[in-house]
């Protein structure tokens, strides 16, 4: 779950929790007083029956029952030992109500839910001996609640909700950006400076991010230098020993030895002046399928069997130096370590472009995987070999994260590895 989702959420249930805990307070503390009114109400209505019963013309009684009936809702019965009653419902309303009346009323004073099958509020009352039963319509007791609070209450709940949505929006936001400045960081890609807004504590933390951004790109920008300078300083000597050789006219074996010695150490400093680039380069709309028919006809012309097979592909922007010199090291490493043929292939699947370096050696163990792609790394088995620094997967690796993909080696069907290089294609704006 999100932040955002996370965030709101509680603040909904916070602000909803809220809402029913006054709805309940308010319940709870207007009970008394209504209870009192309600009570008061009620015993009076009974009294005023009582009265009107007893002092009226008996020949009138019925007539006065009917107009109680009709202006007030009231009906009054008399008391008989057949008839059907249903006792006051858990109701602390009703309940209390109970009480405060048979207080006024008397001991005697008997309640019911419903008579004969009639639902009211039942009250008994005396006239000399004879007992009858009162009812006062039960929306007398029901909360004033209509349609007009249900909507006033549903009113403020969507305001309340829609006030925790930008919270949680206002929170989320500034971390939403940078989480995605970190995976540009991460990806290699340049630096975007965070907006340095909102509140005190998320203010700090994009100035912190950016700080941390500018002291990166300083160091790699330092690292870059020192490395161009080493690289310099070093191939300048091994290029005036590689002279020396040739013209010293030593035993051609040992010149021999010594040149591809020297040839080596310049390749192992070329890997490390290729891992130490910051950045994979300006990406631009390029043919994929061109540039490794290029790449296949390269290692050709050296006479070595590099075989290329394509799919049609759009083309997408790309690094072009970098995705060649990615692919180039996979090639590289199938032909230091399994021998010829080598097999160049590509696809397209889900958005996303495939290319695969295929080989006939020994393989790579599953369990070696993931280890080989971290820097300086080597196997001690069967596809280890002279030369290299243990960073060609590496720079790959790095490659394809660049472009937001992933370095697979998988077993191929066979025997061999199957290096799959896997590069999205940018979403269209």
């Amino acid at each position: 779950m999100t932040l955002f989702a996370r965030s709101f959420l509680l603040i909904a249930l916070l602000i909803v929790t809220a809402v029913l805990a006054s709805f309940q307070i308010y319940l709870v503390y207007e009970r008394e007083p209504r209870s009192r009114e309600l009570a008061q109400q009620t015993v009076s209505v009974i009294n005023l029956t009582r009265a009107a019963l007893v002092s009226a013309d008996p020949f009138r009684r019925r007539q006065l029952l009917i107009d109680l009936n009709e202006s007030e809702g009231l009906r009054v019965y008399p008391a008989t030992l057949s008839e059907r009653l249903a006792p006051l419902p858990g109701d602390p309303l009703l309940t209390r109500v109970a009480q405060r009346v048979r207080a006024a009323l008397g001991e005697n004073t008997r309640f019911a839910y419903a008579r004969d099958g009639e639902e009211g509020f039942w009250v008994s009352f005396f006239i000399d001996s004879d007992e009858f039963w009162a009812m006062l319509p039960l929306e007398r007791f029901a909360p004033a609640f209509g349609l007009q609070w249900l909507g006033w209450g549903l009113g403020l709940l969507a305001l309340a909700l829609a006030g925790a949505w930008l919270i949680a929006f206002g929170i989320a936001r500034p971390l939403a950006g940078l989480t995605r400045a970190a995976g540009r960081l991460g990806r290699g890609e340049a630096h975007q400076p965070v907006p340095e807004e909102g509140a005190r504590e998320l203010l700090a933390l994009a100035a912190a991010f950016n700080r941390m951004a500018s002291d990166l790109a300083g160091m790699e920008r330092e690292r870059a230098m020192v490395l161009a300078g080493i690289s310099h300083d070093l191939r300048t000597p091994l290029s005036r020993l590689r002279l020396m050789l040739e013209m010293s006219g030593a035993e051609s074996t040992a010149s021999e030895a010594m040149i591809t010695d020297i040839d080596e150490i310049d390749a192992v400093i070329g890997q490390f002046l290729e891992f130490a680039r910051s950045e994979t380069g300006d990406k631009s709309e390029n043919d994929l399928n061109e540039l490794l028919d290029d790449l296949a006809g390269h290692y050709a012309r050296l006479g070595r069997k590099v075989s290329f097979q394509h799919q049609p592909l759009p083309t997408f922007p790309f690094a072009r130096m970098a995705v060649r010199r990615a692919v180039a090291n996979l090639v590289d490493n199938a032909l230091r370590y399994a021998g010829e043929p080598v097999e160049i292939r590509t696809s397209m699947a889900d958005g996303k472009i495939c290319i695969e370096v295929l080989d006939r050696g020994p393989g790579i163990p599953a369990s070696q995987a993931e280890r080989l792609k971290r820097p300086f790394t080597r196997l001690d088995d069967s596809r280890a070999g002279p030369g290299g620094a243990g960073l060609g997967l590496a720079i790959v690796e790095r490659v394809a994260r660049a472009h937001a993909g992933a370095l697979q080696l998988l077993p191929r069907d066979g025997g061999g590895l199957l290096a799959r290089l896997v590069l999205a294609i940018p979403a269209t704006r």
